[in-house]
């Protein structure tokens, strides 16, 4: 704030004292938002890893158990039991707000509850190793979406995590010490017409009782 643009009257360094309060009021705000975001994130991070570790160690499995039913079955017969899957898995995408942050929450259904469909096929040709894949997919899914929330909500708070820092890191270093400043140089300035006004007055004073009581001639008849 350029204190060459700055009125120095006492109106100024009311609006000045004013703004200074909110903006002190604010940087507490904001550090708690952004000390509160931290937390969130680092137990987002906490979980999404080990999410991500159950996820890769099953989809590990998973792929395992592919490989399993390929050895002991043709690939035409892998290719044409899964074919046309039975089971339809619907998602519904919603979200949540986060300290002003909107996250992303992941809610899926399936087509029907029997546990059964997710088989597509007759158990009459087929290994029980592709029974144990397709059934290890089943059960990767839950896990899956939450990674995928997880690892969204992160990237969106890591974003809102920088935005809140550099918003407190302004008002922490640039602004509130600019407006310190102003009002400091508004009080000076506002106490250097205060005292420059004291002696005009008091100048005005002398000359004044002078006129009326000829103190200068008096002063010169003495001599």
């Amino acid at each position: 704030m350029a204190k060459a643009q700055i009125n120095p009257t006492r109106m100024e360094l009311t609006k000045l004292k004013k703004k200074l309060t909110t903006a002190v009021r604010g940087h507490k705000l904001l550090k708690d938002k952004r000390d509160e975001l931290m937390r969130q994130f680092l137990d987002l991070v906490r979980e999404n890893k080990t999410l991500r570790e159950n996820v890769e160690k099953m989809i590990g499995q998973s792929n395992k158990n592919f490989c399993l039913a390929r050895a002991s079955m043709d690939n035409e017969v892998v290719n044409v039991a899964l074919m046309a899957p039975r089971q339809e898995v619907y998602l519904n995408v919603k979200s949540k707000n986060v300290m002003s942050v909107d996250i992303p929450v992941y809610e899926y259904k399936t087509k029907t509850p029997d546990e059964n469909d997710i088989y597509p096929y007759g158990f009459a040709f087929t290994s029980s190793d592709l029974d144990d894949a397709v059934k290890s997919l089943q059960d990767i899914l839950p896990d899956l979406l939450r990674l995928a929330e997880c690892e969204k909500s992160c990237q969106l708070m890591a974003v809102e995590i920088e935005k809140t820092r550099r918003r407190v890191n302004a008002l922490e270093h640039v602004m509130i010490p600019e407006m310190r400043d102003t009002i400091k140089y508004i009080k000076m300035k506002l106490d250097e017409n205060e005292r420059s006004t004291q002696i005009r007055l008091m100048k005005v004073k002398d000359m004044m009782l002078e006129q009326a009581h000829k103190y200068s001639e008096r002063y010169n008849d003495s001599f």
